[in-house]
Order: structure tokens, then C-alpha cells, then sequence
């Protein structure tokens, strides 16, 4: 197995069907205007500028549930619409699907897809299936800011927040790709990939509202996190979203200087803020907040941090993920023992509810932390979707 970094902005033929890769080319010049990641009321607009007046105001639901329900591939595949309306919404118009350029598998069943956009730059979605369950972990940004000194994904800086289609975007095609819906499993969304989605709020919180429509995507809202490595202002401005998911707080650290040296937003919004907001944050009744931490060998995993981090979340309805570090290459930290780790939880356990993260895809390097586009051994180019 062998890695090295793919330029973010390369582009080169993926299968043996050019018309996509030609389209994606000219929009990328001129990008026309694209329906995934338009509500209802955006799309009902659409219609009545494309079609005219005397189009049915049905015709607007008929395409939003055949885009997020039925997950359309194509206006040709919107057979409840006349072919004119189809004609002139395919002559001014782009669904807006992210194209699949790479898909990596891991020997434990995970799939990494590395999704290239409209205007060529790329992003990456993991799939995690699990018995009867599939998490499917999607991007919020293309890179990320913050710069988590143990994360791989900080290495690529910001390049551009993701819109609102671009993130329903990775849902529709690699939930499409894989036939999940279709199969009656259930299935998670997490944002968890690159980016920090409370910096992409607006975007973040109108893709929250159509995956969780009952007449768009029909996610429940116990089925969707998004985990914050600590934006205090945008948590509370979360809190007061009617439809938004679960929280997770990527926390990492038991004390603030230790907080700002691997997680330098620390300095912007102290550890002390983070949990006021935490506190004040108002939990459904069936919710508990999320912490994360990932364990760096020597730095934060000593039975004195697990000490410190029970004390802080004591008064919180929540539960605790751990994570042993993930390693990358040029990641300065190491992987602490399994006895390490299981003595952590066993504290924790005494006042939290703690569970330890099995890493997923560590071998295409798709797991928690990993994310930076590596190319790792032989990637498929898939032609089309499994049957």
C-alpha cells in the first residue's frame, strides 16, 4: 500500500461515459442553475419561470419528491412530468449531483468516494455500512479551517464552503450509488467529514431542513449529527433551528491550555464557553449530547485528563465517544495503548456513559481524522450503479 496527496483541483476522465465529464467541463465555465439543494418553494419558482403560469402547482412537488424521495438521476427519470416541462427544465437547468471519480473499499467494508463538484474542486464522503444500519459521513466544507493539530483534513486549509446541494448532494449519490434506501436498512447521516459545518451555517442548517422534510429526503432527526469542534455563538444559534440534528461536541482535551495546543480555535472560543453553551443548550427529550475525544498517546489520555473531563460534562445529559488516534502521515501524535484506552472509559464510565469508536476504513485512510484525498493502491472508477 503505498499514499501520496492528489492535487485538490486535477481532473481527469473517470469512466467510459464522457457526457457527465463534457457537461461538468461547460458548467464549470458557465454553471447553469442547479435544483438539489432548492426547497419547495425555490423549485415552485423554478416552475412557474420555466413552465409559465398555467403549469399545475403540483408539478413542483411532483420534482421535489422525485429528487429527494425517489432520488432522480435525471429530469429524464421524472416520468410523472410532460416531456416539454422535462425538455425545458434539462435545457436550462442541471440536477446538480456531484460526479464519482474515485471510490475506494476497505477490507472492512467501508467506501471512501472522492466526489468531484461543478467547479472541479473535490470533497469526500465515507459509507459505513454495519449490519442492517449505514452511516454515510459527508463533508460540510471543502477542507477546513480550524486546523485540529491531529487531524489530516487540516492540512488542506480552506478552499470554499459547500452549498446546500453540494452537501444533499453526497447523500442523494452515494446513498443512489449503493441502493440503501431501496433496501429498507437504516440509514445515519453524520457531518463529520472535511469541514466545520457551524462555519457553513446557512448551508448547513437548509440541507439539514431538506434531509429531514417527511416530503423531501425523510431522514428522522434522530438519524442526523453534526459534530462542531466548539463555535459557541452558531451552537446557540443551532439551538433555536426548529428542524436541526443531533450535536456533537468534538471536545479532546481536559483542560484549556491543553485544548488550545492541539485545537487552536480553543484561543477564539475558550473551554469555559463551550460548556456554558453546552448547558444552556436545549436537548429534545430524547437527546443527550455527544462528546468526542480522540486520545493522542502522552498529551491528553491520562487517568487524571478522564478525571478532568467527567468533572466538566457532570452536569450535562450526555455520552462520550472515544477515539484512539487515527494516524496519518505528518500527524505529530501517536496511538495510545487499548489498556489506555479502556482505563480512560473505565472512568468515565463512574459518572458518563462512554463508549470507544471502532475506526472504520483505516486502511484506504477513511476514518475519523483522515480525510485529505489520499490515493491509496488501486481506487475503482465505477461506471454505473449496483443493481
Amino acid at each position: 500500500m503505498f499514499s501520496n496527496w492528489e492535487n485538490p483541483c486535477s481532473c481527469r476522465p473517470v469512466n467510459a461515459s464522457s457526457g457527465r465529464s463534457a457537461k461538468l467541463k461547460t458548467m464549470a465555465q458557465s454553471p447553469p442553475e442547479t435544483l438539489v439543494g432548492m426547497d419547495l418553494t425555490q423549485i415552485r419558482d423554478l416552475v412557474g419561470e420555466t413552465g409559465g403560469p398555467s403549469e399545475p402547482a403540483f408539478r413542483a412537488r411532483q420534482i421535489y419528491q422525485a429528487i429527494y424521495r425517489s432520488q432522480a438521476r435525471s429530469f429524464e427519470e421524472i416520468s410523472s412530468l410532460p416531456a416539454k416541462l422535462r425538455d425545458q427544465l434539462a435545457s436550462r437547468h442541471d440536477l446538480g449531483l456531484p460526479e464519482i471519480e474515485r471510490v475506494y473499499d476497505s477490507s472492512d467494508g467501508s467506501r471512501r468516494y472522492l466526489l468531484r463538484l461543478v467547479d472541479g474542486r473535490t470533497v469526500e464522503t465515507v459509507l459505513m455500512p454495519e449490519g442492517e444500519r449505514d452511516t454515510i459521513c459527508i463533508s460540510t466544507q471543502v477542507g477546513c479551517p480550524v486546523d485540529c493539530k491531529f487531524c489530516m483534513t487540516a492540512f488542506l486549509g480552506l478552499e470554499r464552503n459547500l452549498t446546500a446541494g453540494e452537501i444533499v448532494g453526497q447523500v442523494l449519490e452515494v446513498s443512489g450509488h449503493n441502493r440503501l434506501r431501496r433496501d429498507g436498512g437504516r440509514l445515519n447521516i453524520v457531518m463529520m467529514g472535511q469541514g466545520e459545518p457551524l462555519l457553513n451555517f446557512e448551508n448547513v442548517v437548509k440541507a439539514t431542513r431538506i434531509l429531514l422534510d417527511p416530503k423531501g429526503f425523510g431522514l428522522s432527526p434522530r438519524r442526523i449529527t453534526l459534530s462542531t469542534s466548539g463555535i459557541v455563538p452558531k451552537i446557540e444559534q443551532l439551538g433555536c433551528e426548529e428542524a436541526r440534528p443531533k450535536l456533537a461536541i468534538s471536545l479532546n482535551a481536559s483542560t484549556q491550555r491543553q485544548r488550545e495546543e492541539i485545537m487552536p480555535i480553543a484561543r477564539k472560543y475558550p473551554l469555559a464557553d463551550l460548556m456554558a453553551a453546552c448547558k444552556a443548550y436545549p436537548l429534545r427529550p430524547w437527546e443527550k449530547l455527544t462528546f468526542e475525544y480522540v486520545l493522542l498517546k502522552g498529551v491528553n489520555d491520562t487517568d487524571a485528563d478522564a478525571r478532568r473531563v467527567a468533572k466538566l460534562l457532570a452536569r450535562l445529559n450526555a455520552k462520550v465517544n472515544l477515539i484512539a488516534l487515527n494516524p496519518g502521515p505528518e500527524i505529530p501524535f501517536e496511538t495510545p495503548t487499548a489498556e489506555r484506552v479502556a482505563s480512560f472509559q473505565a472512568i468515565m464510565r463512574r459518572s458518563t456513559p462512554c463508549f470507544i469508536r471502532k475506526p472504520r476504513g483505516l486502511d484506504i485512510f477513511a476514518a475519523c481524522g483522515q480525510l485529505k484525498r489520499s490515493v491509496v493502491g488501486q481506487a475503482s472508477s465505477p461506471v454505473g450503479y449496483e443493481s
